[in-house]
């Protein structure tokens, strides 16, 4: 879809005024977004990929089902417009189309702990509004997308098949994987047993939070296309992964790959308090483990990626997949050996 393709469709959108431009928006990688212009506001509309997301029905529903509820609650989040016959999005173009909230920002990076101590308190206050939401209810827009023992039987299987010859160049990361198989269960078996099933997000990086330019306060949490029933540890775990760290996701030099407990700490100082009046004990208990998990989670994917060809992730050399992988195991490793200095910092927070 190009420029003119998208002011085309867009004028099948219920839009308020003449529209007078579009162009490509953002740097996604996986939808196609354009930034629509007309003579009175501005808007969003995506072209949805569904070769990641093949039931854009079910997508759908999830979004209306959950920004509903947060506007119910007085929060702001995603405005979907309709097309011009009322529908929430064209079925033939797979394409949808949000209100562009204005004077908005987003960050691919915290530059300060207090702005990941923000990004973490709206997190904590995307839990918190939707704790009273039947996640039953949510469609798996991709099954088993945090079962990590699943994900380690993927990488079991592509280690055995190895059909691009490349274990020779990975039999250390897929050692260091092998010995922690044992580890790697205790989410999925919780959630079969006492820990609540929510509405998770499944992405919670920081670019994924518009902050408002001039007080740079969190407004409204976007990219809710991997909203799903799940656990809140999968969500805390990840932006853990990403928002802790010292160094890039696909860093070469592994001395400059650190787990920063500074960054957890201050984490964990806006999170806890956000999800204090819902979060159980057994919850509480898990949360350091869930960075690890999601950890070493996201190592097993980019490995299983790399030994197939890399034929999910986008790469830009070769073993770009396989750096990746390192850094991740690298956190994972630090991870293991700070689990009682975030045992601690997670008790400072929850009693503030």
């Amino acid at each position: 879809m190009n420029d003119a393709d998208a002011k085309k469709i867009s004028k099948r959108f219920a839009v308020y005024g003449e529209i007078t431009d579009a162009r490509r928006y953002g740097d996604g990688h996986i939808n196609a977004t354009y930034l629509v212009t007309t003579d009175k506001r501005r808007y969003i509309l995506q072209r949805v990929n569904t070769d990641v997301f093949p039931d854009l029905d079910g997508l759908m529903r999830n979004i209306i089902a959950v920004t509903s509820h947060l506007k119910a609650r007085g929060a702001e989040t995603l405005g979907i417009v309709p097309t011009t016959d009322g529908s929430p999005y064209l079925a033939d173009e797979r394409c949808r189309m949000y209100d562009f909230i204005e004077n908005t920002v987003t960050l691919q990076r915290a530059q300060t702990p207090e702005q990941l101590r923000a990004a973490a308190a709206a997190f904590g206050e995307f839990v918190r509004l939707l704790s009273d939401f039947d996640a039953s209810a949510l469609t798996q827009t991709i099954p088993k997308f945090h079962d990590t023992p699943d994900r380690y039987s993927k990488l079991a299987a592509a280690v055995a098949a190895d059909k691009r010859g490349r274990l020779k160049y990975c039999a250390d990361e897929a050692a260091f994987v092998r010995a922690r198989k044992d580890t790697l269960s205790d989410i999925t078996d919780g959630l079969n047993d006492g820990i609540p099933l929510r509405v998770t997000h499944n992405d919670t990086k920081l670019n994924n939070i518009l902050l408002d330019a001039t007080t740079g306060k969190a407004r409204a949490i976007i990219d809710l296309d991997t909203v799903m029933p799940g656990s809140l540890l999968y969500d805390f775990g990840d932006s853990i992964r990403f928002g802790a760290s010292a160094a890039r996701e696909d860093e070469r030099d592994l001395g400059k790959v650190r787990f920063d407990i500074d960054l957890f700490s201050a984490y964990a100082d806006g999170y806890l308090p956000a999800v204090k009046s819902t979060i159980t004990p057994r919850e509480v208990e898990l949360l350091p483990y869930s960075a690890y998990l999601m950890t070493v989670e996201c190592g097993m994917r980019f490995l299983t990626d790399y030994l197939d060809g890399d034929v999910y992730f986008a790469t830009a050399y070769p073993e770009h997949n396989l750096v990746r992988c390192r850094t991740q195991l690298k956190l994972a490793a630090e991870m293991e050996k700070a689990f009682p200095a975030m045992r601690a910092a997670v008790r400072r927070a929850l009693n503030r």
